[in-house]
């Protein structure tokens, strides 16, 4: 798997405003991640969380001039703005345009968070400042003005099929923030249905991946039961154990969320192009249709279930190892030669549990497994995933961690 070797930052003169704290801007991803949560933003939740983190970045690095040549918007700060005001205010904003249910958790956040900054200009002039990088950032996103794309049924005529709408199979015309288009790194096409990897494929998700008589053991349940989380909530803690390290500063910390957003975000276009374009079937529909891909290898099974309900969207590549492969490629770049912290997370669909890894690649290896223990996806399709989020995490590194 290829690396990024850190590039080197020379440090300019950081203005910190009085009361700004190291972890303001990871407590406010750990607020903003849960909240947006609460609100059910959608597939992955990471629409709201990227723009936060994005606007987050250029605020603060506006008063503290740390990365004078990162950012989208080069804004000026005056003298002496409050991080922690500005955080806040940007934080509260995108919030309240996209997490329209939780009002009230979102202003108890924000005023909680002006209560602690002293009244004055340092926190009038942060306020503003929050709220003028979204206004950026958001002109930045603007509709390209390009058609929409919609989903056509995969049908002949006359011939019924489900008619409940695939995940991301409608989508309004958008840009990505760091690819070109969404199929710039396009994997090649699935497995052969004749071939040696389609076999081995189809009766490793056929025997562990099963909801009854499985030959999973007890830890690689929990494995599959932990990862069948879909929310922003599971990624952005594992980000968080390398923000939270001794040292580091709210700079650092808003670049790699930053950072580490952006890759997740055009990490998910990319594996939906992928997916759209190929339609690979589920193992739901590969096993109950074992006798007809023309395998000798491949046995049916005609009443197999997964472990848990397969996501409404084809299946090759992963999304969740595209996802993974992301943010593993900006930590490894955040990190460099440096030592790996532990990391770790919780997730919402196995609670009181918590995974961690002492590697990168561990943690990368583990959602690849948890797809395949789930019943939903085969190994080839979360290896070629991870290569994919592996170069989209890359590319979100050489372009804004510099």
């Amino acid at each position: 798997m290829n690396t990024l070797l850190r590039l080197s930052v020379v440090a300019m003169p950081v203005l910190l405003a009085a009361g700004a704290r190291a972890d303001v801007v990871t407590d406010w991803n750990q607020k903003a991640s849960e909240i947006t949560v609460a609100h059910q933003a959608g597939p992955w939740g990471q629409a709201p969380m990227v723009l936060i983190q994005a606007a987050v970045f250029e605020s603060v690095n506006a008063i503290t001039r740390r990365f004078p040549q990162a950012g989208y918007l080069k804004l000026e700060a005056p003298a002496g703005a409050s991080i922690d005001a500005a955080v806040a205010a940007a934080n509260r904003v995108v919030l309240n345009r996209m997490a329209t249910t939780q009002t009230a958790a979102i202003e108890a956040a924000y005023q909680a968070a002006l209560a602690a900054i002293p009244d004055g200009p340092a926190k009038a002039d942060g306020i503003a400042l929050g709220e003028k990088a979204v206004a950026g950032i958001l002109a930045l996103r603007a509709p390209t003005g390009a058609p929409p794309v919609f989903y056509r049924p995969v049908t002949g005529p006359g011939q019924y099929v489900p008619t409940v709408l695939p995940v991301m199979a409608d989508l309004p015309p958008g840009k990505c923030w760091l690819l070109e288009r969404p199929d710039q790194f396009r994997p090649g096409p699935p497995p052969d249905l004749k071939s040696a990897v389609w076999a081995r494929d189809y009766n490793e998700v056929k025997a562990f991946g099963a909801r009854t008589g499985s030959q999973r053991d007890a830890e690689q349940t929990e494995i599959a039961r932990f990862w069948a989380a879909t929310t922003p909530t599971i990624y952005y803690p594992i980000a968080r154990s390398v923000a939270n390290q001794p040292g580091r500063e709210p700079t650092q910390n808003a670049r790699l969320l930053a950072a580490s957003g952006q890759a997740m975000v055009d990490a998910i276009d990319a594996v939906f192009d992928a997916k759209y374009h190929y339609h690979f079937w589920r193992p739901f529909t590969a096993i109950r249709n074992g006798d007809r891909d023309g395998n000798d290898a491949t046995e049916r099974d005609a009443g197999w279930l997964p472990l848990i309900d397969t996501p409404m969207h084809p299946e090759y590549p992963c999304a969740h190892c595209t996802i993974a492969g992301s943010l593993g490629a900006v930590l490894k770049a955040e990190i460099g030669n440096g030592p790996t912290p532990r990391l770790s997370t919780t997730s919402p669909t196995l609670p009181g549990v918590t995974r961690s890894w002492t590697s990168i690649d561990a943690f990368m290896q583990e959602v690849i497994n948890a797809r395949v223990y789930d019943g939903v996806h085969y190994r080839n399709s979360g290896e070629v995933g991870r290569a994919l989020g592996n170069k989209v995490g890359e590319l979100s590194a050489a372009k804004l961690l510099r």
